[in-house]
């Protein structure tokens, strides 16, 4: 079945059809009708002349798990519509029955006028509905959401909005209009998703944002499978639909998918929705990706997807290195084997790299994870990061700047954006930036930690320990803890700094402690010898924090010391 352009209002005969409203209308006049004829009606009007059977009225109306007598239900939706259409079935003008198969619109559409349509070179994919309406399900609808932005995301002519912005307007009441100006967006995506057994279907539609109206409507029906080669469809779907070019290298893209054990790509989606609530579920997270490595050892993004959350372990300070990045490197580079163009692995890759004091090979990594897919938010994201470990932080602003265009809603990304600002010293624009941030996401424990940082630097001191107090509710792990005690000895309490050196004693026993976080409070205290002591130890364990050296605006009274200089140079920081 061919994609077809659909207005927002159908008309036919002395009927219309609105379809944003859900309204029928006679001569301009609304005519009464339940929501399942209505929805008969719909469904034929996408398919004009085409045979729509009952399974798949079925399938869309009546899902498994909601209806009681499909059959009964069916024949009273065929005849309430055909009362209002002033229909019969022996001589039918609109609705034709097909004996045991289906129905089949065979009234004219009337074609209306054709307006002149603007090029469309951005787009945002909101979130899939979940048709089965099990919320045990929502994992799966959200995963393919993810999926379908990710694949549309690699096609370089096209700016698509990143899978954090777009699931913020999961179940919206906002009108299309709305929402593309508020992303500044030319197009929308919207659709659902049934999931029977080891089938899946996937109905979605694309939106002209602007003059709220249907270009291009299609059904999907795949085994799961075939799951990769239907995010490869559909995304050349629609860039055939907004007439943009496919470049070679996109077409390599969407050419290299492979059928997927159906187990590993559920345990993927399940690892891939734990793993966007990070840090919180960063455990469930490895779990379903370990698993949907062990039942596909051919599936790249699952390497991926694991080393993705090894890194964070690494990052948020919940796990040393050796458990974290070193292994996150690992398994990227395996990923990497399956398959050298998945952006997400080189940039999993990159950042496990850092860890390694190997920055220029890093930077090779991030460089060709951006060559890969341009639109992929994360990925200019940690390669700000890597950019202000190393000072270069003009370019780190661009980066950021980059990814907050793709992802503007990101509470983590909007996080790292004070980050670059703060490490810039350019601490009120780091606390504008990060009061945004919460009020964003107020549960955010990066952005309250970088807060309290900032407020630090601006010898803000209550609001800094305020900041940082409620970043240690929020974040898991001992990082927050060691901030506060280097925040409570810029502010002079050096009584309560102590005392958190001896938390941090106690907590190493049980979890990981971070050596650079007690060298941090030792040099706010002023006592340098302990403090270049842990700063050794960080060094040696190449332990979380220790890449922020060269920056760190809380050890600037240790820089002009000869140790302080030899630790730099045995980090090999670029010049």
């Amino acid at each position: 079945m061919q994609p077809h352009p659909v207005q927002t209002t159908i008309r036919f005969g002395v009927f219309e059809v609105a379809l944003r409203t859900g309204e029928l209308r006679k001569q301009g006049i609304k005519i009464k009708l339940q929501e399942q004829p209505l929805q008969v009606l719909q469904i034929l009007l996408e398919n004009p002349g085409a045979v729509v059977t009952r399974e798949e009225l079925q399938q869309r109306i009546w899902p498994s798990n909601t209806f009681v007598d499909f059959d009964h239900g069916l024949y009273n939706a065929i005849r309430r519509l055909r009362e209002a259409l002033g229909d019969s079935a022996e001589t039918p003008q609109y609705v034709e029955t097909l004996a045991r198969r289906g129905y089949r619109f065979i009234g004219r559409l009337d074609p209306g006028p054709t307006p002149t349509r603007s090029p469309i070179r951005s787009l945002a994919v909101l979130p899939l509905e979940n048709l089965s309406r099990d919320p045990e399900q929502e994992y799966f609808a959200d995963g393919l959401t993810e999926a379908l932005i990710n694949s549309l995301s690699r096609i370089a002519a096209l700016h698509v909005i990143s899978r954090t912005t777009a699931m913020r307007y999961k179940k919206t009441d906002k009108t299309m209009p709305q929402i593309a100006r508020e992303l500044n967006v030319d197009a929308i995506i919207e659709g659902t998703v049934l999931r029977s057994g080891e089938r899946v279907r996937i109905s979605v539609q694309l939106i002209d944002a602007h003059t709220d109206t249907h270009l291009w409507a299609q059904n999907y029906d795949r085994d799961l499978r075939d799951i990769l080669a239907l995010h490869a469809d559909v995304a050349q779907a629609v860039a055939r639909e907004v007439e943009v070019k496919l470049t070679p290298n996109d077409y390599a893209h969407f050419s290299h998918t492979h059928p997927v054990d159906p187990e590993a790509y559920e345990a993927y989606l399940k690892g891939r929705y734990y793993w966007n609530r990070r840090p919180a579920e960063l455990g469930k997270a490895i779990q379903y990706f370990e698993q949907a490595t062990t039942r596909d050892p051919g599936y790249a993004a699952a390497f991926t997807g694991l080393a993705d959350c090894l890194n964070s372990l690494t990052a948020y300070g919940v796990a040393p290195p050796n458990e974290g990045s070193v292994k996150a490197r690992h398994l990227a580079q395996r990923a990497l084997e399956i398959g050298d163009s998945l952006a997400e692995a080189h940039t999993a890759l990159a950042l496990a790299t850092i860890y390694d004091y190997d920055f220029s090979t890093a930077e090779r990594e991030f460089e060709r994870a951006i060559e890969l897919n341009p639109r992929y938010a994360h990925a200019h994201a940690m390669f700000s990061f890597h950019l202000v470990v190393t000072g270069r932080y003009e370019e780190a602003y661009t980066e950021v700047q980059r990814a907050l265009r793709l992802d503007p809603l990101s509470s983590i990304t909007n996080s790292i954006a004070g980050w670059v600002y703060f490490y810039g010293r350019r601490y009120d624009q780091a606390i504008e930036q990060l009061q945004g941030t919460l009020e964003l996401d107020p549960r955010s424990g990066t952005a309250w930690g970088f807060l309290g940082w900032a407020q630090s630097c601006k010898s803000l001191h209550e609001s800094a320990i305020v900041s940082l107090r409620k970043s240690c509710e929020i974040w898991p792990g001992s990082s927050p803890v060691a901030w506060l005690g280097q925040v409570y000895a810029t502010a002079g309490y050096r009584g309560e700094a102590l005392k958190i050196v001896e938390q941090l004693q106690e907590l190493s026993k049980q979890q990981y402690v971070t050596p650079y976080g007690v060298g941090r409070i030792y040099a706010a205290l002023g006592q340098k010898e302990e403090a270049f002591c842990w700063l050794e130890t960080a060094y040696e364990q190449r332990a979380n924090w220790m890449v922020l050296l060269k920056v760190d605006p809380c050890l600037d009274d240790l820089r002009p010391d000869p140790r302080f200089q030899d630790l730099l140079r045995r980090m090999n920081f670029p010049a």
